[in-house]
This record gives structure tokens, C-alpha cells and sequence, in this order.
């Protein structure tokens, strides 16, 4: 296999995943997962701007169905950890997708807010969490040096997604009006569905049971600051991608076409913004260790984003956020699958901070959304809020990494002085 060959490890041990043709299966079909699952998500800005107009609700109440769907597709990761550990991939690969179809068919028929927050929101939010949990975290089961590529490649489905559905919706919404481009979209989440389905394997660990909340994990100074940073950078990592196409149109004046192609072009240079970190985490340096950079850098491009007020502007903020949250978003699984070397301990390890990562993707947008309705429409409150948190989230990792060191160089003392 041509990324086997790429990627092979010449190490032992459990190195020897890595080597074998169905751990690679298994980060393309990872990809298809969260193309159908992050890559819709992040297309919601080409949702928000049509719910907004045809709905005739403010952008916070629409953002609520994103916010919904995100919150889901994390918080449910505490539960569907457990179902991972207990042995039932292949069952949430078969319902969770099914979920994902219902909301999306359905949702083609709305004719009212609430049958948005219903059925896109909660029942294909639903769904989603029921397969990124276990996938992701199944995957990081396969891998050991090379993860963080491994766990990159699967996660450009939410960059390769977030490409075709907006294309699909650009192309199709003005000739064949919304329900058929909603059908469409759902059954392309179909084939991607069903070749997952067939070529899905589930790792063969050993299981353990456990409860669903391992509170003793807070009792590691690293995992509990980790979890609260993670918790503020979910509040605004998700805001650019619901507003950005609202943005270009109303701020800057762009057409709804071009305001939909921003949106194309912040999720293409997503694809190298995971793959490089990726590999840079691999090398040369620890995902986490990584991850404080990424943060920092977004946070400030976020800042940089209150003086746009032109295409010529937009662009490179798009370009550049679009790397960079990126990165953030495909750093963070490998990133959290380092808490922890025990196999049996990352179902329940990992589902606890998505379902963190989910309470913040939930208030962040529709905080951001009635900052807007209170700037009268602007953007310049939400901008000022996306970016403080995110650098929030970044000066809470500097601390836990701080943290680290010293306890480190304690431990290092502590032996010498042995």
C-alpha cells in the first residue's frame, strides 16, 4: 500500500501495527468516517447563511444547531468510549451512520426552526458522536511512533468533507433548491458509510470494563489542565467556520457564491495544516508539545481578523486560519490519545475530554452569534471574544507545560540525589 511504504516504521514491538496493511485500512476508512461527520460540520457556514435567510431567525439561534451537532458528536464520545471498550464498533458503525441518514433525509422536508434543531442538530448530532469517539479512538490503538500521521490522515476527512459538501451545495442549492441538495449530500455520507461499514476492523485488545467517568484521572495535574484548556479553545475554534461565509457577504460584500468559496478555500489548506504538524509531531516533538504553538499562533490570527475589511484581507486571514485551526483540530486527537499508554484506558480517558471539547463547541458559536446580534450585526465583539479564548486556551497549556518541566526536573533530581 503506497502510504504504508511512506509511513512504515522500521521499529519493533508495537511498531509492528504500523507495518500492517489493515492499520492503514483502517485510517482511510477513520477519513470517510470524518468526512461524513467533521467535514459536515464544517461546512455549516453554507447552513447558517441559507437557515438564516429562509428561516428568518437570528444567527445565534441558528448557530444552535451546529452548536448542537458538534457538542453531541464530542459529549457522546464519553459514552461511545465505553461502547469501544466493551466491544461494539461494529455496531456504532452500523447505527450511528443509520443516525446520521434519518437527520439528513429529514432534514431535507424541514419547513421550521425546530425541525432544524431537531433533526440536524440533535438526531444527526447524535450519529455522529456514535462513530468519531470509537474511531478515533480505535485508530489510535493501531498506532505507536507513527499516530500522530496516522491520526492526521484520518482527520483531513473534516478538510476533504468540508470541500465537497460546500462544492455540492454551491453547484446544486441554485438549480435543484435545497431539499435535493440535502438528499445529495446524504448519500454521499451513504457511500462513504457503506464501504466503512464493510472494511471497518475493530483492534483485538483486551478488554477491560469500567465505569463511564474516571474521575482519578483528574488527579494528574497534567490531564486536568489539559481538559480545562481544551474546554476554552472548543469556545471559539468553531466560530471562523460558522461565520466566515456571513462575514465575507455582509462585512465585506462579497457574492453568496464567493462567500461559499472562502469557505472551500479555509477547509482546503486544512489538508496540509494537519498532515505537516503531523509529521512534525512524529519526528520531532510530542503532539502536545506541539499543540502550544498552534493555539498561540490562531489565537492571534483570530485578533487579526478584526481589521479585515476587504477580500485582499480576507484571503490570508482564511489561508492562514484555515492551516492553523487546522493543525488545532488535527493535533488534538493524537495530542489526547498521549494522556494515556494503556489501551484499555483511552476509551474512558479520551470520551472525557471530547465531551469537555463538546460543552465548549456548544456555548462558544451561539455566544459568538448574539455578540454579533448585540454589535447590531458586526462582527467586531465576536471577533474580540473568539480570540481571547483561544489565547486563553493557549497560556493554559503553557502552564501545564511549565508544570510538566518542573516535575520533570524534580523527578530528575529526586534520582540523582538516589
Amino acid at each position: 500500500m503506497l502510504w504504508k511504504g511512506i509511513f512504515q516504521s522500521k521499529d519493533n514491538g508495537d511498531e509492528k501495527a504500523i507495518e500492517d496493511d489493515t492499520a492503514w485500512t483502517q485510517v482511510l476508512m477513520v477519513h470517510l468516517l470524518i468526512f461524513n461527520t467533521w467535514g459536515y460540520i464544517n461546512s455549516f457556514s453554507v447552513f447558517q447563511e441559507y437557515y438564516t435567510t429562509q428561516f428568518q431567525q437570528s444567527p445565534s439561534s441558528i448557530s444552535w444547531v451546529g452548536s448542537l451537532q458538534i457538542f453531541l458528536t464530542l459529549f457522546l464520545g464519553t459514552f461511545a468510549g465505553i461502547a469501544l471498550d466493551a466491544g461494539l464498533y461494529r455496531t456504532m458503525l452500523f447505527v450511528g451512520p443509520l443516525l446520521q441518514l434519518i437527520g439528513i433525509f429529514l432534514t431535507s422536508i424541514s419547513t421550521k426552526y425546530w425541525h432544524l434543531l431537531l433533526l440536524q442538530g440533535i438526531v444527526q448530532g447524535v450519529g455522529d458522536g456514535m462513530i468519531f469517539g470509537p474511531a478515533i479512538t480505535n485508530l489510535s490503538t493501531y498506532f505507536s511512533k507513527k499516530r500522530s500521521m496516522a491520526m492526521a490522515l484520518a482527520a483531513s476527512g473534516t478538510a476533504t468533507g468540508g470541500i465537497v459538501f460546500p462544492i455540492i451545495a454551491q453547484q446544486l442549492l441554485p438549480r435543484v433548491g435545497f431539499p435535493w441538495t440535502i438528499r445529495v449530500l446524504g448519500f454521499v455520507v451513504l457511500f462513504n458509510a457503506s464501504i466503512a461499514q464493510v472494511f471497518s476492523r475493530e483492534r483485538n485488545v483486551r478488554k477491560a470494563s469500567g465505569p463511564f467517568f474516571d474521575l482519578k484521572a483528574f488527579k494528574d495535574v497534567r490531564y486536568s489542565m489539559f481538559s480545562s484548556a481544551i474546554f476554552v479553545i472548543f469556545c471559539s475554534l468553531y466560530v471562523a467556520y460558522f461565520y466566515i461565509g456571513t462575514f465575507a457577504r455582509n462585512a465585506v460584500g462579497l457574492s453568496t457564491s464567493t462567500s461559499r468559496t472562502v469557505l472551500i478555500i479555509m477547509n482546503a489548506v486544512g489538508i496540509p495544516g494537519r498532515i505537516i504538524p503531523a509529521y512534525a509531531a512524529d519526528v520531532y516533538i510530542g503532539p502536545r508539545e506541539l499543540y502550544i504553538p498552534f493555539v498561540f499562533v490562531s489565537s492571534i490570527i483570530l485578533y487579526a481578523w478584526i481589521p479585515v475589511t476587504s477580500f485582499s484581507g480576507l484571503l490570508p486571514f482564511t489561508i492562514l486560519y484555515g492551516l492553523f485551526g487546522a493543525g488545532v483540530q488535527g493535533l488534538f486527537p493524537s495530542a489526547l490519545a498521549s494522556l494515556t499508554d494503556d489501551p484499555r484506558q483511552k476509551g474512558v480517558r479520551m470520551g472525557m475530554i471530547l465531551s469537555i471539547a463538546g460543552l465548549g463547541s456548544l456555548a462558544g458559536p451561539p455566544i459568538a452569534g448574539a455578540l454579533i446580534t448585540a454589535d447590531g450585526g458586526g462582527f467586531l465583539y465576536a471577533q474580540i471574544f473568539t480570540g481571547t479564548m483561544m489565547m486563553g486556551g493557549a497560556l493554559v497549556l503553557c502552564l501545564d507545560q511549565v508544570l510538566a518541566w518542573e516535575s520533570g526536573r524534580r523527578a530528575g533530581t529526586s534520582d540523582a540525589e538516589a
